[in-house]
């Protein structure tokens, strides 16, 4: 394929960033080095015509790189600046934004859902916040394999939605689907008198210094923006059809941006994580909560905490923001480390190879 050269060596390659005074560790260099190794490697056994990683430990970017090709077809390199869609994870930023809103008394996540929005089903009246966050709330998915529920727009699909039956009891089990998250939009923008995107931005972007993340999907005019790709089949009679690089059209409605909108740079990601894991966007100890499983009726640990997927609560924490099969970031709290991994291939799944990145920088 045409991008294939260029996946022997990084495209660009951002300077190593440390705090005034300090210095890199021999340790620090020699897992940058195996970092930027086995991302090279996985990029031509995968294919991935671009990717982005950002490398956070002990509250700083020791790497931050960028490799291959935004755009394919036009010979776009990669950099430090190009945006990738993070899709689902952008529910990790929910998360935040749920529990700053508890911080300043506008939302309780006990609370059940009525207490912030009207015209609901009498069936999801009593869904607490938290278990919208969680993914426990039973509710039916706004969307299926084919997009939006409905057969019409955003309008037709809400109107569908809300006329299914629950698909299990409230808190019963865990169920991922975007209704949940689309709801939270509308209790965040009903609650700070702003749009979802706008008190994100304010509230998040601004203050953790991401002035190039945005939201939006393949549909918007993103300046800067990486085309995704993918190798899956489109169903013609071409020879080797499945092996054909292709682009990747991604729709995501406005009404459901908060489970899946952001596009950003790994970077930008890092100094969220940072400015998180240090208590400047939420309370260290609402952090924490905020990196609990919630759980079931019956006691056990659901499968995400608020807004976050948690990999591994023993021996020691791990919480993730996974999006479009091709964006990631895994933080490890009591490791102080967090790996930010942003590709342009759906299918590329960097989740399952940031934990290899991740030894890299663990203590033996």
């Amino acid at each position: 394929m045409l991008f294939t050269k260029y996946l022997a060596r990084p495209v660009i390659v951002a300077a190593l960033m440390w705090l005034p005074g300090s210095a890199v560790s021999a340790n620090t260099d020699e897992a940058n080095q195996l970092a930027r190794e086995l991302i090279q490697r996985t990029m031509k056994e995968q294919r991935i015509p671009g990717l982005q990683i950002a490398v956070v430990k002990d509250g700083r970017v020791v790497l931050s790189e960028a490799y291959g090709m935004a755009n394919v077809e036009n010979r776009v390199p990669a950099t430090g600046t190009t945006l990738f869609p993070i899709n689902s994870a952008t529910k990790a930023f929910t998360g935040v934004a749920m529990v700053q809103l508890a911080e300043a008394g506008l939302v309780d996540l006990d609370a059940p859902v009525a207490r912030y929005l009207d015209d609901l089903p009498e069936a999801w009246r009593a869904i607490r916040i938290r278990q919208l966050l969680g993914h426990t709330s039973g509710l039916p998915d706004i969307v299926d394999q084919k997009g939006l529920i409905g057969g019409g727009g955003e309008r037709d699909a809400w109107k569908t939605v809300k006329a299914l039956p629950l698909d299990a009891p409230v808190g019963e089990r865990f169920a991922y689907n975007q209704t949940n998250y689309g709801l939270l939009a509308q209790i965040i923008s009903r609650q700070v008198k702003m749009p979802y995107e706008q008190y994100v931005a304010q509230h998040q972007f601004a203050p953790v210094n991401m002035p190039l993340s945005r939201f939006g999907d393949s549909y918007d005019l993103v300046p800067n923006a990486a085309t995704i790709y993918s190798y899956s089949p489109r169903g013609t009679l071409a020879k080797d059809d499945g092996n054909r690089l292709s682009r990747w059209i991604y729709d995501i409605p406005y009404s459901l941006w908060a489970g899946g909108g952001i596009q950003t740079t790994a970077d930008e990601v890092a100094r969220w994580i940072i400015a998180l894991s240090d208590g400047k966007l939420v309370s260290a100890a609402n952090v924490k909560n905020m990196w609990t499983p919630e759980k079931l009726n019956s006691g056990a640990a659901g499968e995400w905490a608020a807004g976050w997927p948690v990999l591994q609560t023993a021996p020691k924490r791990q919480v993730a923001g996974i999006g479009g099969a091709r964006a990631a970031f895994i933080v490890y709290p009591d490791d102080r480390l967090a790996i930010v991994v942003l590709t342009n291939l759906a299918g590329a799944n960097p989740q399952r190879f940031i934990p290899q990145i991740a030894k890299f920088y663990k203590p033996l």
